[in-house]
């Protein structure tokens, strides 16, 4: 008995190797899969043709062009787009959007709404995911394959278990068990998930020389959040998502934080603390409850053009980012930085001050050889993340186990 389950353990890890070998590559040849993953042209050869003949993978010609190459043409190995979809969920400030997207990851379908999120009840936000996620699986019909996993993105603080929702600041409303709720319509796995993790699962395969094994992504939004890193793996604390370092205290008792507490670094770096500094001077004035990207390009261009209070707000901005990544790095080694969202459009005029805090602080010891980039848009890098988490785990726990578990599971009602 313990010879056939180490059969099917080695079975399925090899599947597992080819499939994410295909999947990190592209269109590799099963020479080039032998070479990244190290199992034999013999092995390779049988996995690929029983997952050729299941659906999964494909025959392509080679990427290469046929005149640099001699001898018989490649043969690459691709996904088959049709082996099955999953659904991407975003819910945000105000917004809600999910898109339907194929074993390959093309997007088939989307769509996008706007939503007074903090004024509607629990349940209607939970109905808003579910009709849309109904609308656009109705809509692909019978042109799309299966969906085997949905994933839902949400500004806030979801628990370890990838379950529910349980604090944010876009609704008055705790502990919403989204996944339960969407598995019950659908009858497929769910997962919830914050938002700037699935930023950093995106950049891991976007770019996996800069962002592998440790970095950090800070959302630089309305509200400030982080997604980090550490050793290749994403850290999550034992009952919510973790690195909320938004709401790390950067003076206490001082500005008010939209999540009703005081002296958050959010309370100082959002855009509606941006904007509070610079328009009202007010540092207890109540949280605006939204703010367009246009206002708050329009403050760093009067930031760049003269001295005034849109500088100072955007110096206590990059002060308090800077003091936080300070005192996170005297726990952990400096390491390489993404800023999303439409605050990093404004990152050149808080960049100074974030250095020269970070100088200032124990974890700032190596301070020059810390790098930023910025990115400004961070809707498509969220929906990226929910789409490489839900395929990840097609590709490990349906796939790569064999076609009688694929067969097992259930489609979309």
């Amino acid at each position: 008995m313990s010879v056939g389950i180490r059969h099917d353990d080695l079975r399925k890890r090899n599947r597992a190797m080819v499939i994410s070998a295909v999947r990190r590559a592209g269109q590799p040849s099963r020479t080039e899969i032998a070479a990244t993953t190290g199992l034999s042209h013999s092995t390779i050869s049988t996995i690929s043709s029983d997952l050729i003949a299941e659906g999964i993978l494909a025959e392509s010609k080679g990427s290469e062009p046929a005149l640099l190459k001699r001898g018989r043409p490649q043969v690459g190995l691709a996904l088959d787009p049709g082996a099955a979809t999953i659904v991407a969920v975003v819910l945000s400030l105000n917004s809600l959007s999910a898109a339907v997207i194929d074993y390959a990851g093309n997007t088939i379908v989307a769509e996008t709404r706007r939503l007074v999120t903090q004024r509607m009840q629990a349940e209607a936000l939970v109905e808003e995911c579910i009709g849309m996620v109904r609308r656009l699986t109705e809509r692909c019909g019978e042109a799309a394959g299966t969906v085997l996993r949905i994933a839902v993105a949400v500004q806030g603080v979801t628990d370890s278990g990838s379950r529910k929702l349980l604090w944010s600041p876009i609704t008055p409303h705790d502990d919403i068990p989204f996944a339960d709720r969407l598995e019950q319509e659908f009858g497929v796995p769910v997962t919830v998930e914050n938002d700037c993790n699935m930023i950093a699962e995106a950049l891991r395969w976007r770019d996996p020389s800069r962002y592998r094994d440790d970095f950090i992504a800070i959302l630089l939004s309305h509200g400030i959040g982080m997604g980090l890193v550490v050793k290749g793996e994403l850290f999550t604390g034992t009952q919510s998502s973790g690195a909320e370092f938004g709401h790390m205290i950067h003076r206490p008792d001082g500005a008010l934080c939209r999540c009703g507490r005081r002296g958050c670094i959010e309370a100082y770096a959002g855009n509606y603390a941006i904007w509070r500094n610079a328009r009202l001077g007010d540092e207890n004035a109540e949280p605006l409850a939204d703010l367009s990207d246009e206002d708050i390009i329009a403050l760093a261009d009067a930031a760049r053009d003269h001295d005034g209070p849109e500088r100072e707000a955007f110096r206590k901005a990059g002060e308090a980012i800077g003091f936080g990544l300070g005192s996170m790095f005297a726990l952990f080694d400096p390491a390489p930085l993404a800023f999303v969202g439409v605050g990093a459009t404004a990152f050149d005029v808080m960049e100074p001050y974030v250095r020269s805090a970070i100088a200032k602080t124990a974890g700032g010891t190596h301070s020059r050889a810390i790098s930023f980039d910025t990115m400004p848009n961070e809707v498509p890098l969220i929906r990226e993340g929910c789409m490489m988490r839900a395929l990840l785990y097609v590709d490990d726990e349906i796939f790569a186990p064999g076609t009688a578990l694929r067969r097992a599971q259930a489609g979309v009602a």
